[in-house]
């Protein structure tokens, strides 16, 4: 089974890990509803209980005044209304409350009318005590409702539409009961004064009002930890990318350090040789050659990896032939291949995009570099094809090969896998640069590999746009 590995988001960070964008205001606004309406079911939790046991006093305050059978029906019906809400928020418990935002909304906009059974309830209650019972009794049934109308409020005030519902029903009950009650005694006039029965209009009016202060109060303490939540988790990959940096740019000192003292130690050995023994200049002078070519070389790494890091190349971005690229390329590499013992072949697929032709010959080139350089037998393929993406092109060799786990980080600088042929002779820095190009130009670069049977690397062409590519390379995004 081939690995697999993409590095389409390689920018100027070493490894693909971008830092997520901070959420936005239509992020926000879901979690801060759904947030008001978890704090709305913590709230309501058995709240309907204590209202459950109010019942039996206020069927007691009417026993010997209305017949018990009525007493007995709207004790039922507030036994029902409270089996509902038991009901509804075990449904909830299992259902819901785990569950996001919208999960949460379904369920309020589906079981309000939970709390609108409830509401119902004792709104009748004024049917069982208003001008039915001693003035003491009804005062003291009043305070009774006028409390099971108030102690919800700060839960049901988490979510407007439900304390509005609540509210309203609650009150167009009563209003309704004490209508029937005055026809049932031909508007007669009260042992209360009728400005009483304006009360709980503003009885209604006040829990309304209350109730937009208290969400507002709880909508703004959310909205700041949701927005508090944003800051620690943005400080946090701040501080997590600080870290990551100057552990990269150790290793990346620690590999240069130590891949920079081998050819500088055999020019020093050979300069030392020569000295000592300068007839055998005919041998020493071709390892000095090297052991110089292997300095330049790492250098110019070097110094191509940290003119793109620091945003100083400039891209020229046009409309390339592709195929007259890879032909270029061909020319420069066949011969690194063949003197190597390795077949060099060709296909090629007319086609133009827009890039620019010096980074993505380095890319490419980078690309065959390392393919003739892991492979020691068989040869290498290059290759253009066209796909429903656009052009691509691909690099095929028969050589070592890549383990699973370590397709990612071969992007990495100066990355070596450990104890595999046929790299103690290099950097680790070319696939590092064709990260780097590759997230610049918008190039995505992908990897297969079968360890012992050769790899292939893929550059999707996409047109790249010259604004966009030069402010990634920039480093102001990615």
């Amino acid at each position: 089974m081939m690995g697999n590995s993409s590095f389409a988001g390689l920018g100027n960070s070493s490894f693909a890990s971008l830092t997520p964008a901070p959420a936005s205001a239509d992020e926000a606004e879901p979690w801060v509803r759904g947030e008001l309406i978890r704090s709305l079911m913590r709230a309501s939790r058995g709240s309907y209980l204590l209202a459950a046991a109010l019942m039996p006093a206020m069927v007691g305050l009417s026993w010997g005044h209305v017949p018990v059978w009525q007493l007995m029906v709207w004790l039922a019906i507030g036994i029902a209304a409270t089996g509902c809400r038991i009901w509804g928020e075990q449904i909830y418990a299992r259902h819901y409350a785990d569950r996001d935002s919208a999960a949460q909304q379904y369920f309020v906009d589906h079981y309000r009318f939970l709390w609108s059974t409830s509401a119902f309830a004792w709104g009748l209650s004024i049917l069982i005590f208003f001008e039915r019972t001693p003035l003491v009794n009804q005062f003291m049934s009043w305070l009774i409702v006028a409390g099971v109308a108030t102690f919800p409020l700060n839960g049901l005030a988490l979510h407007p539409p439900l304390l509005k519902r609540y509210v309203n029903t609650l009150f167009f009950t009563m209003l309704a009961a004490i209508g029937l009650r005055m026809i049932e005694l031909n508007f007669e006039k009260p042992h209360f004064h009728y400005g009483f029965l304006m009360l709980p209009g503003l009885h209604w009016w006040l829990l309304l009002r209350a109730g937009r202060r208290i969400h507002e109060t709880a909508r703004n303490s959310f909205e700041l930890l949701f927005h508090n939540h944003i800051l620690i988790n943005s400080l946090t990959q701040q501080r997590q990318a600080a870290v990551s940096a100057v552990a990269m740019k150790n290793r990346f000192l620690a590999s240069a350090a130590h891949d920079m003292r081998q050819p500088v130690l055999a020019l020093s050995l050979y300069a030392d040789w020569l000295r000592n023994e300068p007839e055998l200049v005919a041998e020493i002078a071709p390892k000095i050659v090297r052991a110089t070519h292997a300095v330049n070389a790492l250098f110019d790494s070097l110094f191509d990896l940290a003119r793109i890091d620091s945003g100083q190349v400039r891209l020229h971005i046009e409309r390339v032939d592709v195929a007259q690229l890879l032909h270029d390329l061909e020319l420069q590499y066949r011969p690194v291949a063949e003197a190597k013992g390795l077949t060099f072949r060709m296909h090629v697929t007319p086609g133009t995009v827009l890039t620019d032709p010096i980074r993505v010959r380095r890319m490419i080139g980078n690309l065959l570099a390392n393919a003739i350089k892991y492979t020691a037998e068989g040869g290498v393929l290059l290759a253009s094809r066209q796909t429903r993406d656009g052009l691509r092109v691909e690099v095929w060799d028969t050589g070592i090969g890549i383990a699973r786990e370590h397709l990612r980080d071969v992007f990495l600088e100066f990355y070596k896998v450990a104890d595999h042929a046929g790299t103690s002779d290099g950097f680790g820095l070319g696939l590092a640069i064709v990260a780097r190009l590759s997230h610049a130009l918008g190039h995505p670069v992908s990897v297969r590999s079968r360890l012992g049977r050769g790899s292939v690397f893929r550059v999707a062409l996409h047109d790249a746009d010259e604004s966009q590519a030069q402010t990634r390379i920039s480093g102001a995004v990615g």
